[in-house]
């Protein structure tokens, strides 16, 4: 560590150190209240922040909200809140999925600004005599910074919103598919059953047709069949032998 950064070490502690309990309960208070899905809120950073920026803000603010120094009743949720920007803030993706809301958050509001031009004619000359610096200036201006964290804020709950939906549809999808595989592998566990059972009878059945086979159709329990005599009507070719009555 270089004597310039170890100066800035002892000046941050120096000044945490002078910090009322009350600037520290406003600070817990002020990031647990900004808008979730933008970690520049957070750490109180403009979107063109770069990675030092992050690390040195972090730094400053997580020790000024560190539950071991707020006393604040969500101090670890708000110590916690900082650390999960800065980590959003250092990834390359997470940044770069961010800084393309902002970007599109801008040109929406670039093409507002046209739009709101060509109704204002001394606007629309000074924007062509100073050949694209009066839109420089407005861009850099306090209210157009406004607009813009409105209107990333407008992006990015949309595109949350559309995550979420679209992460609903597939958990119900993979809902139905594991609905399905679980009905499809009861009926192959019923019909393995039947084929088991249907298995255990056949010696049963082969010893029944065994019997048949060998005396014909079987008569019902307590049946006797009287004997079948032939007769010399031609109408008729047999007679049963009468039977006799007690």
């Amino acid at each position: 560590m270089g004597s310039s950064e170890a100066d800035d070490d002892q000046l941050l502690k120096s000044f945490l150190a002078e910090v009322s309990e009350a600037e520290r309960d406003n600070e817990v208070i002020r990031i647990l209240g900004c808008f979730k899905l933008n970690p520049f809120e957070h750490l109180k950073l403009s979107f063109d922040s770069a990675p030092d920026e992050v690390k040195k803000q972090y730094r400053k603010l997580s020790l000024l909200v560190h539950p071991d120094k707020c006393k604040h009743p969500k101090a670890q949720e708000a110590f916690a809140a900082l650390a999960k920007a800065q980590q959003l803030l250092l990834d390359p993706q997470e940044r770069g999925y961010i800084l393309d809301q902002v970007h599109a958050a801008k040109e929406e509001l670039r093409a507002k600004r046209k739009k709101e031009l060509k109704k204002d004619s001394a606007s629309k000359i000074k924007f062509q005599v100073d050949e694209g610096k009066y839109e420089e200036q407005f861009e850099s201006s306090d209210e157009f910074q406004k607009q813009l964290i409105i209107k990333v804020r407008e992006i990015l709950t949309e595109k949350e919103w559309r995550r979420r939906k679209m992460q609903m549809r597939i958990s119900e999808e993979e809902g139905r598919l594991k609905k399905d595989e679980e009905e499809t592998k009861e009926m192959w566990k019923k019909k393995r059953e039947h084929e088991e059972k249907w298995e255990e009878t056949r010696d049963q059945r082969v010893s029944s047709w065994r019997d048949f086979m060998k005396t014909g159709k079987k008569a019902r329990k307590g049946e006797i069949k009287p004997p079948k005599l032939k007769t010399e009507d031609p109408n008729k070719s047999y007679v049963q032998r009468p039977v006799k009555r007690a």
